[in-house]
């Protein structure tokens, strides 16, 4: 088994990831469908705008306490 750090989601970006950023686009998914984008503390804000201007965030919630959904 493999021990990977998790990466931040933003382009270009190789920091560790701190948050978890549950989204979900309502045309494409059920509403109770969850995506995750992962966010270092310096991008967090820049991709939950990017999110939330869409109207596709959900929650945004620290790495170590997320739990994804069951069936996920």
């Amino acid at each position: 088994m493999i021990d990977e750090t998790p990466i931040c989601s933003a382009k270009g970006c190789r920091t560790a990831a701190v948050w978890v950023l549950a989204w979900n686009n309502p045309k494409l998914h059920t509403p109770e469908r969850r995506k995750t984008w992962l966010a270092c503390e310096e991008h967090r804000e820049h991709l939950s705008q990017f999110l939330g201007v869409r109207g596709f965030l959900k929650d945004v919630v620290a790495f170590e306490e997320w739990e994804a959904p069951e069936g996920a």
